[in-house]
């Protein structure tokens, strides 16, 4: 479908000049609050947090096509301190973090008292929505129908949608999806959610690596997935190391994604400094990995401009946008 104006807009501002995704993921927080203090995650202040993601994201956004942040933490704190400039792309996550229900069969819930639009009302780029999905899940059904939910609202407000679905195994016995049944999983999500309304897909990676070392397979995985896309998609991390990502992404952008949206590859480490040590971890290795992931990005990427049909502007256009209130 042609986007419209808002959504045409938001994609643009979270992209580079080539048209590919490199952005900074940053809307952990249960996961941060666990590493920044192991043994007592509950003792970890909110101030902690939003100063870590702010030092996090005035470092490397200048490397960085837009980011990825949370409403509780993150988000209203870089733009209030200025540690996000106003020429970046900004994602809002619209989740709650962590499921509800058994880990058999998770169920993805919007935050409380958040939405799409107070996103819109902030002046956010755009929305993406964490989904727990199983295609043979008992929970799939509702939350195929929380993507179309979400879908909605983000087409009221004109916002684009990015979907993150995150994998998991529906047999208690087996507390990890096998790589050829992770292979299985990754391809159908990707056909069963990209025609739900969603603008761009953030894909897991189509295979377990650390069982298939082969990057041929990889390379199968990947085209399989783009094939079975139809919105561009783009590559989450999950915390690999950083040399392991590079190569994802490398095969991932030559099969036809459009970028990445990388979190913990690039700044994980920076959890276990403190003070100008961390500030020296971020200005020194996670930049240099946020320049390289960019650069690859924009030399290997396939431009989402060229996956989706041209948007027109015509006279008169304005009368029939329409008004949120």
């Amino acid at each position: 479908m042609t986007l419209t104006i808002g959504k045409l807009r938001g994609l643009a501002q979270c992209a580079t000049p080539r048209g590919t995704f490199a952005m900074l993921a940053l809307d952990h927080r249960g996961n941060l609050r666990r590493a920044l203090n192991p043994n007592d995650p509950e003792s970890v202040r909110w101030s902690e947090m939003a100063a870590f993601k702010n030092e996090v994201t005035r470092t490397l956004v200048p490397y960085a096509s837009g980011v990825l942040l949370d409403p509780e933490i993150g988000g209203a704190a870089a733009v209030a301190s200025g540690a996000l400039p106003g020429h970046v792309g900004l994602l809002m996550a619209v989740e709650a973090t962590g499921y509800a229900g058994e880990t058999t069969e998770r169920r993805s819930r919007v935050l409380p008292g958040w939405s799409a639009g107070k996103i819109r009302r902030m002046g956010a780029s755009g929305v993406k929505l964490l989904l727990y999905y199983h295609p043979d899940a008992a929970e799939a059904e509702s939350q195929e129908a929380l993507v179309r939910e979400v879908a909605e609202a983000c087409r009221f407000y004109d916002l684009p949608l990015f979907l993150e679905p995150l994998s998991f195994s529906i047999d208690s016995s087996v507390p990890r999806l096998p790589t050829d049944e992770k292979r299985k999983v990754v391809i159908q999500t990707a056909k069963n959610l990209t025609s739900l309304g969603i603008d761009v897909l953030k894909a897991e990676f189509p295979l377990d690596v650390h069982t298939d070392t082969d990057e041929a397979l990889w390379r199968e995985a990947c085209a399989e997935l783009d094939a079975a896309s139809e919105v561009p998609w783009i590559l989450l991390s999950a915390g690999v190391d950083f040399d392991t990502y590079l190569r994802q992404v490398a095969i991932a952008c030559q099969a036809g994604a459009s970028g990445v949206l990388a979190g913990r590859a690039i700044w994980k480490e920076a959890v276990e400094f403190e003070g100008q040590e961390r500030l020296n971890f971020l200005a020194s290795t996670a930049a240099d990995r946020m320049r390289r992931i960019t650069a690859l990005c924009d030399a290997l990427g396939k431009p989402w401009t060229d996956l989706v049909p041209s948007t027109r502007a015509e006279e008169g256009w304005h009368q029939s946008y329409k008004d949120i209130r």
